[in-house]
């Protein structure tokens, strides 16, 4: 019994990589074959093209097709109604290479890092199921609001790009754990982050970090975080400035921060609503508030006793901080930041 076991696992494999292939010719495989493929294998040929004789292993789940000089995939592929792993790295694939009912297909597991994407392409947005999407190493500029639509989501590896900004429409995914942005251009982390409430590992070394935002501390499930290669390491504090408030805002404020009492009847609507957007200053001996000037203050926080990470903070006015230093609390830290559990981060790489 084990070995027709084994001979029904062969089967169910059909290997053709490194035999310099220029094209996917199935005449020599038996029909009664054809039915029981379920992994196809074309790795380190010579294809240009996924052709559309790939539709006639209609059982197909699993396809690596990676390290050829592929530029095409076909329409044919969305016939391949039971394909669950779509793998085709180091090819030649841009945006316009996929078929439009790609985004149809069942997917779960895509690889298609080392190719000359500039943007996700829109089909790929369309795949309900997909669980890992790897995208690194090509020319990716930005992030598509719409990634917010793959909540089955679970993987998402996008170093290696020439990613800018992060959309918040990231933290819309309840279900990432791994999410790699590493080796990018990226130069702040938006706060809404810290929704990512099963994010398990966060990858953002090699960027432009000079901050994190204090919010990430409400990653309650994260256990590794790699900072390595950003300037966040380096001190820049004295380089900040800080642009005194308007008339505006100073009037704002001393309404807010006295409790003036007024009613919509008695102030135009945008002062109305200019006045609803006050922020709270986070330091607790401070009772002020801000609109739109406010000092911006770097906190060195101690994480699991080892690691001082800079988290950001926006204060109504520098008279709110004292200096901060690498080697002390400053007055404004709060308990949470002070009470951090030791086991909340297990790496924290920050060099």
């Amino acid at each position: 019994m084990e070995f027709f076991n084994r001979v029904s696992e062969l089967d169910a494999v059909l290997n053709w990589s490194r035999l310099q292939l220029d094209n996917l010719n199935l005449d020599n495989v038996e029909d009664s074959r054809k039915k029981d493929i379920r992994q196809l294998c074309l790795t380190f040929n010579r294809l240009t093209i996924l052709p559309d004789s790939i539709s006639l292993l209609y059982n197909l789940e699993v396809v690596d097709i990676s390290n050829n000089a592929l530029a095409f995939i076909c329409e044919d592929i969305t016939k391949l109604m039971k394909l669950r792993t779509f793998i085709a790295r180091n090819n030649q694939l841009d945006e316009s290479s996929f078929p439009k009912e790609f985004g149809s297909l069942q997917i779960e597991t895509l690889n298609l890092s080392g190719n000359r994407m500039k943007e996700i392409p829109a089909q790929f947005l369309e795949l309900k199921r997909i669980q890992s999407l790897s995208v690194g190493g090509n020319r990716l500029k930005n992030i598509p609001t719409e990634i917010e639509n793959l909540i089955s989501l679970e993987t998402l590896y996008l170093g290696g790009n020439l990613i800018s900004t992060i959309p918040p429409e990231l933290a819309n995914l309840p279900r990432l754990k791994y999410l790699a942005l590493c080796d990018n251009r990226i130069q702040s982390i938006p706060p809404q982050l810290s929704r990512l409430n099963s994010l398990i590992s966060l990858s953002l070394h090699n960027n432009l970090l000079t901050f994190l935002p204090r919010e990430i501390l409400n990653l309650v499930h994260l256990q590794e975080l790699s900072l390595r290669g950003n300037p966040l390491v380096v001190r820049f504090i004295k380089d900040m400035t800080y642009d005194p408030p308007s008339l505006l805002e100073l009037a704002g404020r001393t309404v807010k921060s006295r409790n003036i009492p007024y009613r919509h009847s008695d102030l135009p609507d945008h002062l109305h609503h200019y006045l609803n957007l006050a922020s709270k200053c986070p330091n607790p001996k401070c009772a002020g508030v801000y609109f739109d000037s406010c000092v911006r203050h770097i906190k060195f926080v101690d994480f699991c006793g080892k690691y001082r990470l800079p988290l950001m903070h926006y204060l109504c006015s520098p008279e709110c901080t004292s200096p901060c230093s690498s080697s002390s609390q400053s007055d404004t830290e709060s308990e949470e930041e002070n009470n951090v559990p030791v086991d909340r981060l297990q790496k924290v790489l920050l060099g």
